[in-house]
């Protein structure tokens, strides 16, 4: 392929990018989204294999087959719920794939030939930031897999003097990265390339290690963010121009999810990688602190609805769990039917993956236009007859304006307390993601329907 088609075929696949990410910030785009995407991949993939630069294009054929045949039978089986945790693995394949490209790049004879002076010095330094960024987001991923998985269960690890610690890895790695940036032999430059590799192994451990458990889905797009400038330090590392532009685009979308997360969340941004958030110590249990919880059967919840002229529904991990959303359409389209109002309320941070609920609701095929945000819903629950929340727990805790103590003070929620009448459908009385304790449970107009929200549902549906 000549250099001109080559240049050609990449700045198609540059906007295809664009593209895609514009169709993704709307629900009613995102199939489109998803579609330019793809495209834009496809000819991304095929003009860098007929570039003329890659050596060996049986292998990377034979690696691509291996490759998709494992990609479509894991997205074939993974289910909604284990998609943050499968986000957060592909992630760190993204953190690895950097770290051995640099390692590569530096140990390549020929590579260094290219470069000498100021333009070897540039390269040096790409290689740094690209294994630098790339050794965080491999094992950062790793640990936020563990815990959306639940095979790590320890809660927040804040150690004494936490931030020194990491400012000293820091610090360490800016003068290693001197160290490394002027070394002359192969040999003086990979010991500290190395060294710097476990330091930031080591602190991609403790950074999501000391992060509270309610700060999953922000945790997840920042680690998104991460591998996209992984991604585009390994562009500068082997000349590709699209695969700059393709991290540029994915770490830039992802920090600016992460710093909107954040403030949906009333916390900066720092605040949320020092693991500040999240960490409870509860003394005594939820009832002796709040009174005792009133519990109320589907068939009950069901009349509730019947009386009730609007409605709105709050989804959360629970709903995902419990896979019912197909059946929460059906009794919205049988609400909508008798002329009862029914929206829903979603919470920027509701499941631990960003839009997690959104994706659920439109796989369910709910209209668009009554599925509201946080901030659109909050000021209409006082005149709600009947909010029905499904799973949800930290999001809509009202601890976080009523208790300066708790750990998620200050984070805004949906005041669903302030409706007529609220059903929480949960399987117990046990403490949401955050690990705190949730005093919606015992409020005068609060009733518990336990047990699997499928079955409730189902249950309802019946009724109706």
């Amino acid at each position: 392929m000549s250099e001109g088609l080559l240049t050609a075929a990449y700045i198609i696949a540059g906007i295809l990018f664009i593209l895609s990410l514009r169709g993704l910030s709307h629900q009613e785009s995102a199939r489109k989204g998803n579609i330019y995407g793809m495209g834009g991949m496809i000819i991304a993939i095929a003009a860098t294999v007929m570039g003329g630069e890659s050596a060996g294009v049986e292998g990377v054929l034979a690696a691509m087959i291996i490759g998709g045949i494992i990609g479509g039978v894991v997205a074939m089986r993974v289910e909604m719920t284990g998609m943050p945790q499968l986000v957060a693995v592909l992630h760190s394949f993204v953190g690895l794939a950097a770290v051995l490209v640099g390692y590569a790049n530096f140990l390549d004879p020929e590579a260094a030939l290219h470069f000498s002076g100021a333009g070897k010095t540039v390269h040096d330094i790409e290689i740094y930031l690209g294994v630098l960024i790339g050794a965080v987001t491999f094992t950062g991923s790793l640990i936020a897999f563990g815990k959306l998985q639940g095979l790590i269960r320890s809660g927040s690890l804040l150690l004494p003097g936490r931030h020194w610690f990491n400012l000293g890895l820091g610090l360490a790695s800016i003068w290693l990265g001197m160290a490394f940036v002027s070394a002359d032999a192969l040999s003086s430059g990979l010991i500290p390339l190395t060294i710097m590799t476990l330091i930031a192994l080591l602190f991609g451990v403790h950074m999501v290690m000391a992060i509270g458990g309610a700060d999953m889905p922000v945790v997840v797009s920042m680690l998104n963010s991460y591998s996209g400038w992984a991604a585009a330090a390994t562009g500068f590392m082997l000349s590709n121009d699209l695969l700059i532009i393709t991290g540029a685009l994915v770490g830039s979308s992802g920090a600016i999810l992460s710093y909107i997360m954040s403030r949906a969340m009333n916390r900066s941004f720092l605040s949320v990688i020092a693991g500040g958030f999240g960490t409870v110590s509860a003394k005594g249990s939820a009832a002796e602190e709040h009174g005792e919880a009133i519990s109320v059967t589907a068939e009950e919840t069901a009349e509730l609805l019947k009386g009730a002229k609007s409605v709105v529904i709050v989804p959360g991990y629970g709903m995902a769990v419990a896979q019912a959303q197909h059946l929460i359409a059906d009794i919205t389209k049988k609400l909508r039917k008798r002329g009862t109002e029914v929206r829903f309320g979603i919470h920027p941070v509701a499941g631990r993956l960003p839009g997690h609920m959104n994706v659920l609701l439109a796989e369910a095929r709910i209209p668009y236009d009554i599925v509201l945000e946080m901030d659109e819903i909050n000021a209409d629950f006082p005149v709600t007859d009947l909010v029905l929340v499904i799973g949800a727990n930290d999001t809509v805790n009202p601890s976080a304006m009523e208790d300066p103590s708790s750990p998620i003070a200050g984070m805004p929620v949906l005041e669903v307390w302030n409706a007529k009448n609220v059903v929480v459908m949960k399987r117990s009385m046990a403490s949401g993601y955050a690990g705190v304790a949730n005093p919606l449970f015992y409020r005068e107009n609060t009733r518990m329907l336990f047990g699997d929200a499928k079955a409730g549902v189902n249950t309802m549906l019946k009724a109706l």
